[in-house]
């Protein structure tokens, strides 16, 4: 852990840029921004905010507190809470004062957190509220190396002795002299280690990656370079902080990228993904926005409700606005002929559209962390907003590969950033291989398991990511699955499932999500969930179903407002609307392997909550497998294998 790694230099270029410490590229953001807003966020109605110099000086004295705190070099400062300026500079603090910055999952059990907080053998924890605390003192007396905890958001429930609140933690360095701070400061390198992201590891315990100085510093350079984002001297960038910071994605974008070119990171309220962020959105008016794929889907679901009850004069210019902008853009993104037809373009539905949504000045919107269905893709599209996607992963420091406006095709997440290379593995006949990455953003390895480090980095540096991909004629990346993902049929067929299940919601619009199974069995079948209304307080889904699916259900002459009443195949209109968008979808399979033989709709949507998804939306494959087991393992029961899909499975 103390050991410092071999940089990955190139000789030109980017890869041969110089090192930077995360001190050394704040020093120089504040030289070159100091009075510019760095982090600005609302008290009640009143919007605060800190300047480059004064967010730089008070990540010092933050630092200074945990130094007093007792904290180590090399020993973890774990942050558990939702987006804010403590967070920033509780990271920030914790990496200046030679401890390491770890982020903490909102969402974890009380046990989660013990595992993290003793994997990185944290000496303080810094959680947001009352609730995060109370996670912490359930499991305080396992934490060994745990000297103190720090309340940010709220007044202390009770008093204890190492239990601090933020204001009294901020005073505790705010005497202390610099000296022993900047002796720890300039004893740092860029290739140590600095910050430690948690795998949301599908299986097994989650795995501490560590990133160096330099991955963070130099992502930064490269990730701004690659998609142009403005110096603050010319104009500033301002962007939304409100997807989880224990991810490296958030981390990257919200924290250093902004601070690469002097930008200005605003913070959304807690219950943003419950509904508040478009408010938020429409105050900040961000000029780069980070969302994924749920929250696209989110605001698309929104926008066809509202769709869905306005008259049909108004949905009839909007579906032929829809339809003009879709054409124009596909057309302009394969002619590059911009300038005339970006005039037609820009007519009032556009703006009105982005303005709703709080986008009007945002000119590059990203989605990335989970697969996107082309559905979202072109519908946005539609509307003057393409969403650029990015690839890559925690181990390569957030970004692998991103799309910008020079290179941009639908469901491609586009070129790898300068001074980056990809190779593919063992490739196939169709040129699908594992993607491996190259570059100063790979990371050290992971804390203290030195054999899943070299499962992920093989002898000559390169990072396997774990998934399938291939390249067209133009080297735009395309990802066709994970490679623990893919089917292997009882048959030895190979079938990546994400392709099938988006054909599927692509054909229904009523599916919100599938999933396909048939590892080691003689044919694929389908689990479906309808689109339903999510509750806002607590983000279970619930039995209504959403505007835009009761309009498809009386389109079909169905009365249905309910999941429970079309699940299990309750309702014969809506039963034959789903096997002819299979049947359409299974019309364009590769090969007769690759149909869907059997299908049936569950009685809930998946969800955080119910343990189906991760925290950023993945689909946990093997928890549903073992959650729907049953229905399943019915799909199989017969021993003759069914030739015709005419017969989904009878109500129970």
């Amino acid at each position: 852990k103390e050991a410092d790694v071999k940089l990955r230099m190139g000789d030109s270029g980017l890869a041969a840029e110089t090192p930077l410490t995360v001190n050394q590229m704040f020093t120089s953001a504040v030289e070159r921004y100091g009075n510019y807003t760095a982090l600005s966020w609302k008290e009640g109605e009143q919007q605060k905010s800190l300047n480059y110099s004064e967010y730089y000086q008070t990540c010092r004295t933050a630092a200074k507190s945990f130094l007093k705190l007792g904290l180590q070099r090399y020993h973890g400062v774990g942050i558990l809470g939702f987006n804010s300026s403590e967070w920033f500079i509780a990271d920030i603090g914790a990496i200046l004062a030679g401890g390491f910055a770890v982020g903490i999952y909102t969402t974890n059990s009380p046990e989660a957190c013990q595992y993290v907080a003793d994997n990185c053998k944290a000496n303080i924890i810094v959680v947001e509220n009352q609730k995060q605390l109370q996670k912490i003192l359930q499991v305080e007396d396992k934490l060994p190396h745990l000297k103190a905890i720090i309340q940010y958001k709220d007044a202390l429930k009770e008093k204890r002795s190492n239990l601090y609140t933020w204001a009294e933690f901020m005073e505790l360095g705010r005497d202390e002299p610099d000296e022993p701070l900047d002796a720890i400061i300039s004893s740092q390198k860029p290739n140590q280690c600095c910050t430690l992201i948690y795998t949301s590891g599908t299986t097994g315990q989650p795995k501490g990656v560590m990133l160096s100085h330099d991955n963070l510093t130099w992502t930064a350079l490269s990730t701004s370079r690659h998609v142009h984002l403005t110096d603050a001297t010319q104009a500033q960038e301002l962007v939304v902080s409100y997807l989880p910071l224990s991810h490296i994605a958030a981390q990257m974008v919200d924290i250093w990228v902004t601070m690469k070119v002097g930008g200005a990171t605003y913070f959304a309220q807690p219950d943003a993904l419950k509904g508040s962020l478009v408010n938020t959105l429409k105050e900040v008016r961000p000029t780069a926005f980070m969302g994924v794929p749920r929250v696209w889907e989110k605001m698309q679901e929104k926008m066809k409700s509202i769709g869905a009850k306005s008259s049909t004069v108004r949905r009839k210019v909007a579906a032929w606005a829809k339809d003009v902008g879709l054409q124009t853009n596909l057309t302009k993104i394969n002619h590059k002929d911009r300038e005339d037809s970006s005039l037609a373009l820009n007519t009032l539905v556009f703006k009105k559209v982005r303005k709703a949504l709080g986008l009007d000045r945002c000119t590059k919107c990203y989605t990335g962390a989970a697969p996107i269905t082309k559905d979202t893709l072109e519908f946005f599209l539609s509307l003057d907003i393409p969403l650029y996607e990015l690839y890559g992963m925690s181990e390569s420091t957030g970004p692998h590969t991103i799309s910008h406006p020079e290179a941009f095709k639908l469901t491609s997440c586009g070129k790898e950033l300068p001074g980056c290379k990809t190779k593919l593995h063992n490739p196939d006949e169709e040129g699908n291989g594992e993607i491996c990455f190259w570059g100063r953003h790979v990371f050290m390895g992971y804390l203290n398991m030195p054999d899943k480090t070299d499962e992920a980095l093989d002898a000559e540096g390169w990072l396997h990511s774990g998934d399938l991909g291939k390249h067209d004629e133009n080297g735009f990346l395309f990802i066709t699955g994970r490679i623990k993902e893919l089917i292997i049929t009882a048959g030895g067929e190979n079938i990546p499932p994400v392709p099938i299940e988006d054909a599927v919601k692509e054909a229904v619009p009523l599916i919100s999500n599938a999933m396909l199974i048939g590892d080691k069995r003689k044919f694929l079948s389908m689990l479906l969930t309808i689109k339903c209304q999510v509750n806002a307080e607590s983000a279970d889904p619930e039995d209504e179903l959403m505007p835009e699916a009761v309009e498809f259900c009386r389109k079909l002459g169905s009365n249905a407002t309910r999941v429970s009443e079309i699940a299990g195949g309750r309702e014969r209109a809506i039963n034959a609307a789903i096997q002819e968008g299979i049947n359409r979808v299974n019309e364009k399979a590769t090969s007769n392997a690759q149909r869907i033989q059997k299908w049936i709709v569950l009685d809930r949507d998946f969800s955080v909550t119910g343990g189906e998804l991760g925290p950023t939306m993945k689909l946990k494959r093997p928890v549903v497998m073992k959650m729907y087991k049953e229905q399943i393992e019915n799909f199989y029961k017969e021993l003759a294998t069914p030739t015709t899909p005419d017969n989904p499975l009878p109500p129970k």
